[in-house]
């Protein structure tokens, strides 16, 4: 009387046909249980359907991998980009925003202001964007004056554990009641040096002008500067955790 074959004594043929009809999960499992089973398992006519199935843009690929390998390669892609990230370190309150315009032509100041994050207004809300109203050193233009002005953006942790220069560039600014001025610069990809590879975020900030009356005797100054970092390939602002996590990789 003929011995009935073990699970583990089965031909690959057989075990290949049955495996047609599990998932990948399983399949793994199931190649675990024997030598012969890996073997098997691990076949090019099993794997190559499925890696079309899960991942076609792998499967046309011009590579000697193995399509296993490639299911696994793509499979770990796949989850590393639907991983959730963690909390950012730093919060709003942790940091403080120094913001400075002064004139190309002689350095004089033309708007300042320094303010924790916290204590700024989000617009809009709960995205990486900031206003704040310029007060201190401010300078009064004559209306229809247009300047070179320089501004910078900095970010400070507080008790200067740790500073961070978001924007540091020059433009022209046309001081006009009701007038805006706008200035971006690219940002460094996290823990990569400055320029060396592009980014897809980038500084952004607005400036906004007012008076003009004849009770300002004609003159305009900056009433308030609107500051954010602007995701390029999305064309939005970050979130505000998006806009943590990034300062944090410079900051900490």
């Amino acid at each position: 009387m003929e011995t009935p074959c073990s699970a583990a004594t089965l031909s690959w043929e057989v075990l290949i046909l049955v495996a047609h009809h599990l998932d990948p999960k399983t399949i793994a499992i199931a190649s675990c249980v024997s030598k012969s089973w890996l073997h098997s398992m691990s076949s090019d006519l099993l794997w190559k359907p499925i890696v079309t199935t899960y991942f076609p843009s792998l499967s046309t690929l011009p590579s000697s991998v193995s399509y296993i390998r490639l299911f696994a390669l793509g499979h770990s892609a796949n989850t590393r980009r639907r991983k959730t990230p963690s909390k950012p370190i730093l919060s709003l309150g942790d940091i403080i925003f120094a913001v400075s315009i002064s004139s190309k032509r002689d350095s004089s100041v033309v708007a300042a202001a320094s303010r924790t994050a916290d204590e700024m207004v989000v617009d809009p809300p709960g995205v990486f964007r900031f206003s704040v109203g310029c007060d201190g050193c401010i300078a009064e233009k004559s209306e229809g004056l247009e300047e070179v002005v320089k501004v910078t953006w900095n970010v400070v942790v507080k008790g200067w554990r740790g500073v961070f220069t978001l924007m540091d560039c020059e433009g022209k600014v046309g001081f006009m009641r009701g007038g805006e001025g706008w200035f971006s610069q690219e940002l460094p990809g996290p823990r990569c040096c400055w320029k060396v590879v592009a980014s897809s975020v980038v500084a952004d900030m607005k400036v906004g002008m007012c008076g003009g009356e004849e009770s300002d005797g004609g003159k305009v100054r900056v009433e308030k500067v609107s500051i954010g970092i602007l995701s390029v390939v999305e064309w939005r602002y970050v979130g505000i955790e998006d806009g943590l996590r990034y300062l944090q990789h410079f900051l900490l």
